[in-house]
């Protein structure tokens, strides 16, 4: 071996191991740069409200105390961990705080996810998996508890699917990943569901004289896995849980994230997975019957719900690494023990920087929620009405209990269930216009505040017993009063 071979592949080894490291800083600083977009979501502000809640009494939630139609409801929230932790930095660095902690979540995701594919492959294959998995994880990278959850998902699948690469069971010491899990976001029941085909495609790898040890060994882990979900200030209930929201049936359809993929438009989602179709035909690609079954079940995840696409994105490059590797080829050998010093000390001065970057951004740009999702002058106006129960738009449900309004409805769609969420959105949306004045009258509701171009705002412009109080480029406040009459255009009263 010459020299300058051996200076290379020193030199490929270095590139290998801090590529994830690298992966991580770049999508930190896109995603701090994006900054506001990361708050988007109208749900991040009640979620902070609820964590300040459990700070304040120290204890959680099992009833709810913010709406006034469910008030006192049975409710619990298995993101409680999430919400104290995104309401303690809030109450710390203000709206900085969240999207430094959810850009933090996030590049640790993708960080994760390339440490786990150069294990098996090369650099180049491994980043065209990262950056389909930004692309698609992006318009769900927004400040909820969920985007705290994915770097222990990935680390969890990453775990698994390597025990089954090696024909082994996952170590023990991953369980306290599970009960982190368990505490941060409900999606911990996708990860126990997940151990059973991992498992049975280990089993099946293996030699046939170690396949029942190795079964065994798999159900001792999912029996532990299952007991450290449990470990919940809910116990129990966390897992029990996730049954509300399957409960929600037609209701699901009218959430933007559980919306089915729609390939009428050209989307990213349909560029990827027709990418990878045609990769698989041109190269021969096979993989083993169970990768397959795997792979195939996060495809029809995705199509059927919008909000499994970032399932989709990361998981499948796990699954598909190993088989992948052996077929295009894999990685060299690891990174030598001589290079973790320097590594280490490079990982540190990375981190000194990417602070000081930070601390410099924020205190230059301000970070805010999205404006068509927060009603700020709107609810000024409403509270001088001193009404109690107010017929709100869904997405305004966040800013309401976060300024302490009682909501008719908001993000807490298993609270609400099936039937009141249905009717809802007949009424909201004016498909059956009966129903937005049977609700206003069976909720002996006071006023209205809804999104100004909405049907339902334009609609009680023109009802008797209906007056507009306010309105602006966001929302219109319509009050109820008795004898009022409609008009052409409704003047707005002085204030």
């Amino acid at each position: 071996m010459t020299l300058v071979t051996a200076g290379t592949m020193r030199e490929t080894r270095a590139l290998r191991g801090s590529l994830p490291l690298w992966v991580g800083v770049v999508s930190y600083a896109v995603l701090i740069f994006a900054g506001n977009r990361l708050l988007n979501d109208p749900d991040t502000q009640w979620q902070i409200t609820v964590g300040q809640w459990i700070l304040d009494h120290h204890a959680v939630p099992h009833t709810d105390v913010y709406s006034f139609t469910m008030r006192g409801a049975p409710w619990i929230s298995t993101q409680w961990l999430a919400q104290v932790l995104y309401a303690q930095i809030y109450a710390w660095f203000g709206w900085a705080g969240p999207v430094v902690l959810a850009a933090a979540a996030s590049s640790a995701t993708f960080a994760l996810l390339a440490r786990y594919l150069v294990r098996n492959l090369n650099e180049s294959a491994a980043l065209v998996f990262v950056a389909v998995a930004l692309a698609l994880t992006a318009p769900h990278l927004l400040a909820r508890p969920h985007v705290l959850a994915l770097p222990i998902m990935v680390a969890w699948i990453g775990e698994l699917i390597a025990a089954a690469d090696r024909r082994g069971a996952p170590s023990f010491w991953l369980l306290p990943l599970m009960a982190l899990w368990a505490n941060v976001h409900g999606g911990f029941v996708f990860g126990l569901m997940m151990i059973a085909p991992i498992a049975l495609d280990a089993v099946v790898q293996a030699d046939a004289n170690s396949r029942m040890a190795l079964a065994a060994r798999w159900g001792v882990f999912a029996a532990l896995a299952l007991a450290a979900s449990c470990c919940t200030p809910y116990g129990w209930d966390s897992l029990l849980a996730s049954r509300k929201i399957l409960a929600l049936g037609n209701a699901l359809p009218l959430i933007t994230e559980w919306h089915a993929a729609d390939f009428t438009f050209l989307h990213p989602f349909e560029i990827c997975l027709l990418g990878g179709i045609g990769l698989a035909l041109y190269r021969g690609i096979t993989l083993p019957p169970l990768r397959i079954v795997i792979l195939l079940g996060l495809v029809h995840m995705a199509l059927s719900q919008g909000r499994a696409a970032e399932i989709f994105a990361l998981l499948s490059p796990l699954v598909l690494a190993q088989p992948l590797a052996r077929q295009i080829g894999g990685a060299e050998a690891a990174s030598s023990l001589s290079l973790r010093p320097v590594r280490g000390a490079m990982v540190a001065g990375v981190a000194v920087v990417l602070m000081a970057g930070t601390l410099t951004f924020a205190a230059m740009h301000r970070f805010a929620p999205n404006t068509a999702n927060s009603p700020v002058e709107a609810v000024t106006e409403l509270k001088k009405l001193n009404v109690e129960r107010v017929f709100n738009d869904y997405d305004f449900g966040g800013y309401l209990i976060a300024s302490g309004v009682p909501p008719f409805i908001d993000g807490r769609t298993e609270l609400y269930g099936e039937k009141f969420l249905v009717d809802y959105n007949r009424a909201s949306g004016l498909s059956e216009p009966d129903e937005l004045f049977r609700l206003l009258e069976q909720y002996h509701i006071q006023a209205t505040l809804l999104r100004t171009q909405s049907a339902a705002a334009r609609l009680l412009d023109h009802v008797d017993g209906w007056h507009k109080v306010y309105n602006d480029d966001v929302a219109t406040i319509h009050v109820r009063k008795a004898g009022g009459s409609h008009a052409a255009e409704p003047p707005v009263e002085p204030k």
